[in-house]
């Protein structure tokens, strides 16, 4: 898999870095590589087999010549350039100088091949020859997108290959050339014609990417690839064009938003009021936000801070049931985000594990964020909808959804976070949401009429019964039979594991003996899917596979 290092770096390097996005010019480069390699293939087979087999037709051995040396090191060049382009290890301006180069040495092995013997047969017919140089000089931007004066540039020296291999030719041979003037005009009008051609398709290929470029920007920031896809929208990461702040934007659809202008613009309203609450949030555990907005097309975006880590969802998912210790420690540090929000009025609504974030941030890790605060409790109040239909449909997490949210009770406060910080907790402890059921529907009738079992009765991992006890309060239908408030819960919990403690070297540990992938390439290049869990705002990280590691093998 082809990789590009994007540097700022000056020319055309830093032209083609503005023009193209990251995943374009990687895809420019991958182009560049397969050229190279299909460059070798077909002179090889076209130029060598064509000689050995004209050779054996004709009863005589095959005498190779200067431009059979040449055929060779063109050759060579394809196949270096193939080799040089994968290995990944190019900046910007590096890798358009080698495709500049690569296109002049290109068409001067073809034009060595082609008029060696001197310019073939054909040229005062009615139908002239036409170089094959023509066919490289116009089809290389096509197929290696480059900046139009570059193309100008190796397009005239390519067209000028031909000329020189004639003259080269003739000093070689000894054999003047003939009709010197004709010659001219042929080149003038085949190859010189097309590097003008190649010139004006560039700048084709140029517009279309500058337009494909502010298509993909949004605000002060560039849309850099897609991480993320829900019921709601979609997620990118993103970089600010000034700061090259790195940051992920989250695109509400506006099909979403309500199907007439008046409500549209009523939920945009609230959408951004939100955001500026969200925004005012001081917990290092809630996820910043940098901007908002909306887009021409009607869309709503808002701007977030990029994460490296994991969610707690996708963390089951590939290394099942946490260790209680560890538990607390992440449930805490969402208890310090939720605390903060429930004292300023801001219920959230859909905790859930897609929306937890744990993460390396600066020097601390098994950081937790907390994700989309308030951007699924707005329900029309004239659709007739209720709001377990638009959990079902945005958010798709019944098996988090608080009692009084799911038939709809008004005045729900903070501890309906709570009953869904429960549903998380036994998630991690155990590897399985509280109710499980065959449609959404029977799910939420669970939590309102069904007492759960102990989490310690669903686990083979040793749950303390104080943690127990306070899972199934978080879980308790009636509010009021709940802890009182987020802070309350992260004092139970802190009490619940006074025998063990997870500690920050245990952390360090666990992060270190996972190899963290950010980089889009080399996600590709291992075959990690973007898109792998549904958090929103993340910069997205797969530890490799394995199993949790006990604290008896971190020893």
């Amino acid at each position: 898999m082809t990789r590009v290092r994007v540097e700022g770096t000056a020319g055309h390097g830093s032209q083609w870095s503005r023009t193209f996005p990251p995943e374009m010019m990687a895809e420019a480069a991958r182009r560049l590589g397969w050229l190279g390699l299909i460059y070798a293939v077909t002179g090889l087979i076209g130029h060598f087999g064509r000689r050995i087999a004209s050779a054996w037709a004709n009863g005589v051995s095959f005498d190779p010549g200067f431009h059979d040396a040449i055929g060779v090191i063109a050759v060579a060049m394809g196949v270096a350039v193939y080799a040089i382009v994968r290995g990944g290890r190019l900046s910007n301006r590096a890798l358009v100088n080698l495709a500049m180069s690569f296109q002049v040495a290109g068409a001067f092995g073809l034009a060595i091949r082609e008029f060696w013997d001197g310019v073939p047969a054909g040229l005062d017919s009615a139908f002239p020859l036409i170089p094959v140089e023509c066919v490289w000089i116009i089809g290389f931007p096509l197929v290696v997108p480059l900046p139009p004066r570059s193309v100008l540039v190796s397009s005239l020296l390519a067209a000028s290959t031909g000329p020189l291999a004639l003259v080269l030719s003739s000093n070689v041979m000894g054999v003047p050339i003939e009709r010197p003037f004709a010659v001219t005009a042929f080149f003038l009008t085949s190859t010189y014609l097309c590097a003008i051609v190649a010139y004006v398709v560039a700048g084709i290929v140029h517009r279309v990417n500058v337009r494909l470029k502010q298509a993909r920007e949004i605000g002060s920031y560039e849309l850099m690839e897609r991480i993320g896809q829900g019921g709601m929208g979609e997620v990118w990461r993103a970089k600010h064009r000034l700061l090259a702040r790195p940051a992920a934007i989250k695109l509400i659809r506006a099909d979403v938003l309500g199907a007439s202008q008046r409500t549209r613009e009523a939920l945009v309203q609230r959408f951004e009021r939100e955001a500026k609450d969200t925004a005012t949030l001081g917990s290092t555990h809630t996820i910043d936000v940098y901007d908002f907005g909306v887009t021409e097309e009607g869309d709503f975006y808002y701007v977030m801070e990029l994460l490296n880590g994991v969610s707690f969802d996708h963390f089951v998912k590939e290394f099942g049931p946490m260790e209680p210790a560890r538990a607390v420690h992440l449930l805490r540090q969402v208890c310090h985000s939720l605390g903060e929000a429930h004292t300023r009025g801001l219920i959230h609504r859909d905790i859930k594990p897609a929306n937890l974030f744990m993460c390396r941030l600066g020097p601390d890790d098994d950081f937790v964020k907390v994700l989309d605060f308030g951007l699924v409790k707005h329900v029309e109040a004239s659709s007739g909808r209720s709001m377990l239909t638009l959990e079902g449909v945005t958010a798709g997490t019944p098996g988090f959804m608080a009692p009084e949210i799911a038939t709809g009770k008004p005045g729900v406060d903070g501890r309906a976070d709570l009953y869904s910080l429960g549903c998380v907790a036994y998630y991690l402890l155990t590897g399985h949401p509280v109710f499980e059921g065959d449609t959404a529907v029977a799910v939420v009738l669970a939590h309102v009429q069904t007492v759960p079992p102990p989490p310690s009765t669903r686990t083979e991992l040793p749950i303390p019964p104080a943690l127990d006890r306070v899972i199934l309060d978080c879980l308790e239908k009636e509010p009021g039979a709940r802890p009182a408030s987020a802070m309350e819960l992260a004092r139970r919990l802190d009490a619940a594991v006074i025998e063990s403690r997870w500690t920050a070297e245990d952390a360090q540990v666990w992060w270190d003996l996972r190899r963290v992938v950010t980089d889009p390439a080399e996600r590709a290049a291992t075959g990690t899917p973007p898109g792998a869990d549904e958090a929103p705002a993340v910069g997205r990280c797969w530890p490799k596979l394995g199993t949790p590691v006990s604290r008896s093998q971190r020893s």
